[in-house]
């Protein structure tokens, strides 16, 4: 069973607290950056070595001492499961295009904090990949400790791109001040997985066996307790054990849909989060398992699984699982925005984004990367098939993709992602996520209650708040 967790990492075991975390300066007057440059340089290439697993043999950017070919693209990606399946086949695709295997030299590294340490120092030593993968949410973060060269307009135009060829929301995101630090690969929101079979026998589908809106919290609970009635078991699941992203995408997804205040401000040193509304929608989410419409406690295999079985009728998480659900057979369902239970239509998400790790580059290595990144919008079909929003949009536009389902019901979702609040502890996979999910998951089991989970989650997060970016 191909999941987020084993493949792309999206489950919190896997989202490590970094190595970086440590706010006393060093002795000595050296600067922290200083002190990590010159660390990384004396380990040389071991401390990049491990775990590493990927479309080639990781030997270049700092992880072996070999030259490699004049006119190879070095490329690093944290995509595992059905991605990474995916992206192996672009990588062929364009290594094929430019001439063979020494064209294109990458490198699969573990999911989350691990990655984005890995990422850190490989530029700090000046080893760094030409081009990698980041999450939009954690691009910014290196971007804001000097770790990225900004993408210009000039250099969009090396491949005929423009900043107007992006989805409005992803693009806007993504800036900060006033540059632009990545060229958008998609949007993977939080989404709504339903069992046809059960939806239908609980009088939830339309004439075109899709699911009837849903509007507001009343509407909501009404149809869990149809489809209750029909599986007799739950309604909705969504994982809450072993993975605190997971609970962290469902509370924010309602959290945003209410307009709440963002969680951290002032890149993170500050928590500014509407406490109030954040014990109300805890108590909601905790209410729906105290009534058995979802289970108390479900890890990520056996969450979706009781969609897949009929057990449940609704299933919640990210649209990457699109791969696991076809694969099931006999397993006919649908996927469409989370519904829209407040004030208006919100989403947790976040995008995967291209980024060029800040090194010296003359005209021709830069014109190569932007090539290798422009191939890869270019296949942005065999992405799309995977479950993500194309942020590309010529090739979202596309017929071929327009006509893919049920990526066609949900690609509106883009539009109205909300990402998570900027800071150096903060985005997919970070100790930010790792803190406030596994709160968010005691109370969904019954645990803590809404204002021991805010109370803890205050105390922890308070301490990165006060601790210096550690770049």
């Amino acid at each position: 069973m191909t999941r987020h967790g084993s493949g792309n990492g999206r489950v919190g075991p896997s989202a490590t607290s970094t190595s970086l975390g440590s706010s006393a300066p060093p002795a000595g007057g050296l600067s922290r950056r200083s002190l990590l440059r010159a660390g990384l340089l004396g380990a040389g290439a071991t401390m990049l070595g491990g775990g590493v697993a990927g479309c080639g043999s990781p030997v270049a950017a700092g992880l072996a001492r070999r030259e490699l070919s004049p006119g190879t693209l070095t490329f690093w990606n944290l995509f595992g499961g059905g991605d990474g399946a995916r992206l192996t086949v672009m990588l062929d695709n364009y290594a094929k295009k430019m001439g063979g295997p020494d064209s294109l030299q990458a490198a699969t590294f573990a999911w989350g904090n691990p990655y984005y340490t890995k990422v850190s120092l490989a530029t700090l030593g000046d080893k760094p990949p030409d081009v990698a993968i980041a999450h939009l949410t954690r691009a910014k973060n290196l971007a804001r400790a000097d770790l990225l060269t900004d993408i210009t307009d000039d250099m969009l135009a090396l491949v005929g791109l423009k900043p107007e060829d992006f989805n409005p929301k992803v693009w806007k995101e993504q800036k900060l001040d006033g540059k632009n630090w990545v060229v958008p690969m998609d949007t993977h929101p939080y989404v709504l997985y339903y069992n046809r079979k059960v939806c239908k026998a609980a009088g939830l589908l339309d004439s075109d066996g899709k699911l009837s809106p849903i509007k507001g919290v009343a509407a909501w609970n009404d149809a869990l307790k149809a489809i209750k009635g029909v599986t007799k078991k739950y309604a909705l699941t969504t994982s809450n054990v072993n993975d605190t992203s997971t609970p962290w995408r469902w509370f924010y997804t309602l959290y945003s849909q209410q307009g709440g205040s963002p969680w951290l401000s002032k890149g993170g040193t500050e928590l500014t989060f509407d406490e109030d509304m954040t014990e109300s929608t805890l108590a909601f989410m905790q209410d729906l398992t105290a009534k058995g419409l979802m289970p108390k406690a479900a890890d990520y295999p056996g969450a979706q699984q009781f969609l897949f079985t009929g057990e449940s009728g609704f299933y919640m998480q990210g649209v990457w699982e699109i791969t696991t659900a076809q694969s099931i057979k006999g397993l006919d369902f649908g996927m469409t925005p989370i519904p829209t239970l407040y004030d208006k239509p919100a989403t947790q998400a976040d995008s995967h984004t291209f980024i060029l790790p800040k090194k010296d580059r003359n005209e021709d290595q830069m014109k190569r990367a932007m090539v290798f990144i422009k191939s890869m919008l270019d296949q942005g079909q065999t992405w799309a098939e995977g479950g993500h929003v194309l942020a590309y949009l010529p090739k979202l536009d596309s017929p071929a993709v327009q006509k893919l389902s049920p990526q066609k019901d949900y690609a509106s979702v883009a539009d109205v992602a909300a990402y998570d609040s900027p800071a150096w502890y903060s985005g997919s996979g970070s100790n930010f996520e790792v803190v406030v999910g596994a709160q968010i998951g005691l109370v969904m089991q019954g645990i803590a209650s809404p204002k021991s989970a805010i109370s803890s989650i205050r105390s922890q997060l308070g301490e990165y708040a006060k601790t210096a970016d550690p770049l």
